[in-house]
């Protein structure tokens, strides 16, 4: 993954006002726990307008006339997930804009922070842990683990 690219997406999606939370490894890691990925992972509102926030900021960035191809009416309706391949790299986003309850956008507990030098609006500890918490997924139990132990274990 492109970090560089990735840090500038968020610096353009703060700039163009997409109310978004950094989700899954990335969270991870501006919450002190580093591991490899291999994609970014970016809850967001809902709402058309916000939508097509995000595509200017994909444009801002990457020169692709695939990010057409991003409907937002699809992403609030039938598509609660896309994933965005920016041309030219080697990578993937995923831009979420539903998941099962008790995880609703307005639902999720959101704080601020850094990734390089750029801010970012992060689910918190607490929340991501919950996300990660019995998903099936084998490299989320290892994430919940580390998380239980750095942030939860009594000690």
């Amino acid at each position: 993954m492109n970090l560089e690219k990735v840090v500038a997406l968020i610096g353009a999606m703060n700039r163009e006002g997409v109310d978004y939370a950094l989700v899954g490894s990335l969270a991870l890691g501006v919450h002190g726990f580093v591991r490899a990925t291999e994609d970014a992972d970016f809850y967001l509102r809902p709402a058309i307008d916000n939508i097509e926030a995000l595509k200017r900021s994909l444009r801002a960035i990457w020169d692709d006339p695939n990010i057409e191809e991003i409907h937002a009416r699809e992403m609030i309706a039938e598509y609660p997930v896309v994933t965005y391949y920016p041309a030219g790299e080697v990578f993937g986003i995923d831009f979420i804009t539903r998941l099962d309850e008790p995880f609703g956008f307005d639902r999720l507990e959101v704080q601020e922070g850094v990734l390089g030098a750029v801010p970012v609006r992060v689910v918190s500890v607490a929340t991501l842990y919950a996300m990660k918490r019995g998903t099936g997924r084998h490299k989320d139990g290892y994430d919940t683990e580390v998380l239980r132990c750095k942030f939860f274990a009594e000690g």
